[in-house]
């Protein structure tokens, strides 16, 4: 086990000046796509002309988040191998949406997966019921988001908190303000090919040190702290609240709302299941990346010193970077790690503002009645307020264990969106107050569950033991969703939902009069 005087915490220059250039680059590509972000379908889905390739990169750019890289790679370096779930959580989302989503997605809707479940629905209703489920996700998400990029900044450049904060909300703001979809899909591209690229240089040479064999990394680690590392049972115990974590990651990533709007950039439905097809492969490939870091970490870096710089184990791929490839390498990755912070933020906050302008100000005030010029007008006002809405909530949170917040994201997702989603596409009877009753009822049992859980009652709460025992509600949360959806529309029945199912059906499968 190695034992060095780790650079993390003071400013490192190398990180200063991969950030600068990455955000030079990534504002003038800002600028050029500004250029083309004049209508509503510029604004929000760059004007459905991202091929399926491009939109593959993107969606693995925006999913593969700094709690992917930085959290999972942490939880394997003090875990063991129950970090996977984890990895194989976030993964197998992919083929559901893919088989499931990619397709009717593409076909029904026009920006928001709320055009989805409204298509055939009353629409105010929808909205609003769709609009809180979708605003709650994305802050939940942003506050993690953004507490980890103060943190990484504080630690790298050597900033105040506050101060970094501030840069990366309005950074992000820039983006979407200007460059709408457009801007926000490269600067996920890019992020995705230096967050790849960086991965696999430090998974290459970890595994130097051990003859290119993983096995004899994983007999490092066992040799080291014991077989308990790779046998399951390190993080989570319980079964059923396994399967309850696995249950969230898993149908939460096809309800995640700035996942789900990706599939309105592409021409047509084809081109939508295409890039699903090339985002599974790229991502999957990632998780097996961060599996391996942190299994180096453990052995190369030790445990004793990654919970000494962050007891949560967040710097572990960091620290693994400086010890493979020294103080630059380390501003590098430590520059990835923000850029990638910075382009899942775009995406999040791109997705906040069009739920407010296109759902709520345009369908639910406007009743539909509203120019696409101020409907993009409203767009860029809401991109600025949730800019600010960021900021505020990353300074509230400061010094907060926010690791629950992305697993809280994942149980709305799940809860709420998925399933109301998946109703009223496949089932002829979903009726308007079925879909308003799954949509509050995953919601509300989401959030209820978690903060009476271990992670929010007990951690943040300080109190001597759980109400509800799970550390993730999912399993109680998005069946009561479904029950809800179902018990709703046999209650409240809705003919006219009914007789234009048909039609659905026919846009649906063949994408007739889709965009």
């Amino acid at each position: 086990m190695n034992t060095f005087a780790t650079t993390i915490g003071q400013p490192n220059a190398t990180s200063i000046a991969f950030f600068f250039v990455f955000i030079l680059g990534t504002l003038a590509i800002t600028w050029f796509a500004a250029k083309k972000s004049r209508s509503a379908s510029q604004f929000y889905a760059a004007g459905r002309s991202v091929t399926g390739w491009q939109n593959g990169m993107a969606l693995a750019g925006d999913y593969m988040s700094a709690a992917s890289f930085l959290g999972i790679a942490g939880l394997v370096s003090l875990k063991g191998y129950d970090g996977l779930i984890y990895s194989i959580g976030f993964l197998v989302g992919w083929p559901i949406i893919m088989f499931l989503i990619a397709e009717p997605l593409r076909n029904l809707g026009k920006y928001t997966f709320a055009d989805v479940v409204a298509y055939r629905l009353s629409q105010k209703p929808i909205r609003i019921a769709a609009s809180i489920g979708s605003l709650l996700t994305v802050c939940f998400y942003l506050i993690a988001q953004m507490v980890g990029s103060g943190m990484l900044i504080k630690m790298m450049f050597g900033l105040p908190y506050e101060t970094a904060i501030i840069a990366v909300g309005a950074v992000m703001i820039s983006y979407v303000l200007f460059g709408g979809m457009l801007a926000t899909t490269w600067v996920q591209i890019i992020k995705a090919m230096l967050l790849l690229a960086g991965a696999t240089v430090m998974v290459g040479m970890a595994l130097s040190r051990f003859g290119f064999d993983v096995t004899a990394l994983f007999d490092a680690a066992a040799k080291t702290y014991g077989d308990k590392v790779l046998n399951p049972g390190g993080l989570v115990a319980n079964p059923l609240d396994a399967l309850s974590l696995g249950l969230a990651l898993m149908f939460g990533t096809a309800g995640l709302p700035h996942i789900l709007m990706r599939f309105y950039t592409v021409p047509d439905a084809k081109t939508a299941r295409k890039s699903v097809f090339y985002a599974t492969g790229l991502i999957g490939y990632f998780y097996v990346l961060t599996f391996i870091i942190g299994f180096a970490a453990m052995v190369l870096v030790g445990r004793d010193m990654i919970g000494s710089v962050d007891k949560g184990g967040n710097m572990a791929a960091l620290l693994l970077a400086e010890v493979t490839g020294g103080t630059v390498f380390l501003g590098f990755i430590a520059a990835v790690a923000f850029a990638t912070i910075l382009a899942v933020v775009a995406g999040l906050t791109l997705a906040g503002a069009t739920t407010l302008s296109h759902d709520l100000y345009v369908n639910v005030l406007r009743s539909g009645r509203s120019s696409e010029e101020d409907e993009v007008k409203v767009a860029k006002r809401a991109t600025i307020g949730l800019g600010i809405v960021a900021i505020l909530l990353g300074l509230a949170f400061k010094g907060q264990n926010v690791a629950f917040m992305v697993g809280l994201a994942f149980a709305i997702a799940a809860s709420a969106n998925f399933p109301a989603l998946l109703l009223s596409i496949f089932w002829k009877g979903t009726s308007t107050s079925g879909a308003v009753a799954s949509i509050v009822t995953g919601t509300v049992t989401s959030v209820v569950l978690i903060v009476l859980s271990p992670t929010v009652w007990v951690g943040v709460f300080g109190n001597p033991e759980p109400i509800f025992p799970w550390k993730n509600p999912a399993l109680i949360s998005m069946p009561l969703a479904f029950a809800a959806g179902w018990l709703g529309s046999v209650l409240v029945p809705d003919a006219k939902a009914r007789s234009l199912y048909a039609a659905q059906q026919l846009r649906n499968y063949l994408g007739v009069g889709a965009e």
